[in-house]
């Protein structure tokens, strides 16, 4: 019997405010223990939440970047539960009146578009965080109340390549708004899958799975794919498969139970009788709306219509805000468009990578490359000349010269002279009898070892095409 997987994400992206969602205390990452804390946020009796502004004005921008219906009324409830790291005994969310509802992020999987719908997004604090120690544990409550929007996928999602595809567009949506750093690693941006299996052609769905906080891309994809044929064995072997919660473990690629799955009903939601019904004008949602960027699949079509490149190039480029900034800076400044996409998504993010700089730091500007290519294309430099000063530009060897300045300094302008090039080849031919007979008896595979030796004698300065039409002339004795 096949089966069809039936997956839904929930992401979990921590709002890029100063401050928590309902205290003045700051979210930054990496304060000392319970460094950033109040009353408020450690559930002291008395204490009273007070909305953060700048955290609706960011969850309407995403919203309205995920296509969502914004909604005009907003209700805060109580979500019941006990555990150390919650010390008020409840956490502070939204459950049947959210802020954002039927949105859809549509993606490339393998060059196909895919659509996932949004069931809602939704405002709430995040807990503290626990950790233990052998026979004891620790509460940090520096998260908690720090400001979180749920985006709740619906269960359009059929495979663990394309949860991981939409996971890594939905990140990139997130962090061309500016409204979440996308730090996996750090908690800003966490997972939860929910998977379940039934026989291709069903429409009822199977008992749902929830993997929780999976950490990375690849472990999302991993974590599912683990789970997608954990529950197909099962069912086959007559199993029943039980609505858990299970932890996914990357030492051994395998999830393990962690306990049994809440419903709704089990957290006794009910209004927060502290935070009033927060109002959302339209006049609130358009002047957030004025601030909407292009974001990345807009931006991609419009690389691949407007520059003429390929569409993987334009996937790779508009992976974030500020290197499609970098790219098309680079193009306007008159550098080649398909060139420009070749030199920063090789040497640039090569040299981004060892030197763990990302694209606004990068040790050579978008001027920097634009000359070099304008340079080559009208032939003053080759491509080798170019990369020996994009590698010295790289290690800030000329800070503060322009590309021409440099070629002129060090003299590297490519000789086009058809004169001064046959006098190297003649050179070249008469040191190397043996291989100009070889290459006119039929061994044509020596004309690269020529093309090589007027090179190096050139110290890369000839201009590459002028060579070759020279050698070849040359070499058949024409």
């Amino acid at each position: 019997m096949a089966f069809e997987a039936v997956i839904g994400l929930e992401v979990h992206a921590q709002l890029l405010t100063n401050t928590k969602i309902f205290c003045s205390c700051s979210s930054s990452f990496g304060a000392g223990d319970n460094e950033n804390t109040c009353p408020v946020c450690t559930g002291m009796p008395g204490a009273l939440p007070v909305l953060n502004k700048q955290v609706v004005d960011y969850s309407i921008l995403t919203g309205l970047a995920l296509g969502c219906e914004i909604r005009e009324n907003n209700v805060f409830s109580r979500k019941n539960y006990f555990y150390p790291d919650l010390p008020k005994g409840y956490q502070i969310s939204q459950y049947d009146e959210p802020i954002c509802i039927k949105g859809k992020v549509t993606f490339l999987v393998d060059g196909v578009e895919n659509t996932v719908g949004i069931t809602r997004a939704h405002m709430e604090e995040d807990a503290g965080k626990s950790t233990h120690h052998g026979d004891f544990s620790l509460v940090n409550l520096n998260r908690s109340s720090v400001p979180l929007l749920e985006i709740v996928s619906d269960p359009d999602i059929r495979s663990a390549k394309q949860a991981g595809e939409y996971l890594r567009n939905l990140r990139s949506i997130l962090l061309y708004l500016g409204v979440c750093d996308g730090n996996m690693e750090e908690g800003s941006l966490r997972c939860d899958a929910n998977v379940s299996v039934r026989p291709v052609g069903q429409k009822a769905f199977g008992t749902r799975v929830e993997l929780k906080n999976i950490n990375s891309f690849r472990f999302v994809e991993k974590a599912i794919e683990y789970e997608i044929g954990r529950q197909v064995d099962a069912i086959e072997q007559g199993q029943k498969i039980s609505q858990e919660t299970r932890l996914y473990d990357p030492d051994k690629n395998r999830t393990m139970p962690m306990r049994s799955k809440e419903e709704a009903h089990d957290y006794r939601y009910f209004p927060d009788p502290d935070l009033l019904t927060l109002t959302v004008d339209r006049a609130w949602v358009e002047k957030v709306k004025a601030r909407l960027p292009e974001l990345p699949l807009q931006k991609l079509k419009r690389f691949v219509s407007e520059y003429q490149i390929p569409e993987y190039d334009a996937q790779i480029l508009t992976t974030s805000r500020p290197q499609a900034e970098f790219y098309e800076d680079v193009v306007k400044q008159g550098g080649n468009p398909k060139a420009a996409s070749n030199w920063i998504m090789g040497d640039l993010l090569r040299i981004l990578n060892e030197q763990k700089l990302e694209i606004t730091q990068s040790p050579i500007t978008t001027t920097q490359l634009a000359d070099l290519l304008k340079h080559m294309d009208a032939g003053k430099i080759s491509g080798k000349i170019a990369k020996t000063i994009f590698e010295d530009l790289a290690q800030k060897k000329y800070v503060g010269l322009s590309v021409e300045e440099i070629i002129q300094k060090n003299n590297l302008t490519q000789v086009t002279d058809t004169k001064a090039i046959e006098v190297v080849i003649d050179k070249i031919m008469t040191a190397n009898q043996g291989q100009v007979d070889q290459f006119r008896a039929g061994k044509e595979k020596v004309f690269g070892f020529f093309v090589g030796q007027v090179m190096k004698e050139m110290k890369g300065q000839g201009a590459p095409q002028v060579v070759n039409d020279l050698l070849k002339k040359k070499l058949k004795g024409e």
